[in-house]
């Protein structure tokens, strides 16, 4: 009896293996498995790739050259490379008024009014088109006798004396931007509208009886409980001017000065052959994406609080060099 109760005990490793901990984790491990993998192999591996390939003259099939630095030379030498990054400011104007228009949308639903449901799903809907379809929408809408001159001739424009949207250079970026104001404005509506619902209805009703208006709402009590929100909205809009593609190639392909740094990528890229160079813009492109964004989050860092404080870091800190000088007097 004794040999067969030793024989059925569990080893050391088992009981290992079978305690709960063990358990969570191997269960949390197999769940992770597969999207770090997939993460691993369409991400991690083909940037890895990427980097390397930036250091290489090559095709896409063909022979490789090692020219070591010489494509990241050519992207700061060449300039329709950063010429194209000063498209991108008009996309960034653009990203100012569609960020000013979706506070202003998202405040007055907060403030209910009628038809907010409608408004909402008006405002979204354009983000569930895929974008390649909002290029080919737009291309007919500027299309010289289309749609947007039969609007402006029903209401007295002379045909003359419309420009040409897409072709005259002094505006033809301006049309291309306000298509991605267009298509972009619902989702910072929703994500602007989704944290102003988080706060405290309570507050408006408190400052409503303190006799506050809408606007001192909006800037006392809104504005500063959605800050982190503000700043997230700025971070993905300037990434998002600096990587516009969609837009000027369906619409233009990137001709008469519309090129966006991707458009000219994917030019050099693909009907070029030069993929070397292509790896290497995309990498500058990082760098300065990464650029902006760490400049804005030190920006905001300095200017504004954390939220867990009502005055700005400013005010803090002036507070305590007065204190400094009282302690010293």
């Amino acid at each position: 009896m004794g040999n067969a109760a030793a024989n059925t005990e569990k080893s050391p490793f088992m009981q290992w293996l079978g305690s709960g901990k063990i358990q969570k984790r191997l269960v949390i491990i197999t769940f992770l498995f597969i999207p770090l993998l997939l993460l691993l192999v369409f991400t991690y591996i083909p940037f890895a790739s990427m980097i390397q390939f930036s250091f290489y003259d090559m095709k896409y099939l063909g022979d490789r050259t090692f020219v070591g630095l010489a494509n990241y030379k050519e992207v700061f030498s060449r300039t329709e490379i950063f010429g194209s990054l000063l498209v991108s400011l008009y996309y960034m104007g653009g990203g100012v008024v569609q960020l000013g228009l979706a506070l202003f949308f998202a405040t007055m639903m907060v403030f209910k009014v009628k038809g907010e449901s409608f408004f909402k799903a008006t405002l979204f809907f354009p983000y569930l088109i895929c974008g390649i379809a909002v290029g080919f929408i737009f291309k007919f809408f500027y299309a010289q006798g289309y749609v947007l001159d039969t609007i402006l001739q029903i209401f007295g424009m002379h045909a003359d004396d419309i420009p040409l949207w897409l072709q005259d250079k002094s505006i033809n970026n301006i049309s291309l931007a306000a298509t991605s104001v267009w298509r972009y404005l619902g989702q910072n509506v929703v994500l602007f509208l989704g944290a102003m619902m988080s706060v405290d209805s309570e507050l408006y009703e408190a400052a409503s009886l303190d006799g506050a208006n809408r606007w001192h709402q909006f800037r006392y009590i809104i504005l500063p409980s959605i800050k982190s929100i503000i700043v997230l909205n700025i971070i993905l809009c300037i990434s998002g001017c600096l990587s516009a593609f969609e837009p000027p190639y369906v619409i233009t392909n990137g001709m008469a000065g519309t090129g966006t740094y991707f458009v000219i990528m994917n030019r050099l890229a693909h009907e070029n052959q030069k993929v070397g160079l292509a790896c290497a813009m995309a990498i500058v492109l990082l760098v300065i994406i990464i650029i902006c964004t760490v400049t804005q989050k030190l920006f905001f860092k300095y200017v504004f609080d954390d939220g867990s404080a009502d005055e700005s870091k400013e005010a803090v800190r002036r507070k305590k060099k007065e204190a400094k000088k009282g302690a010293n007097a």
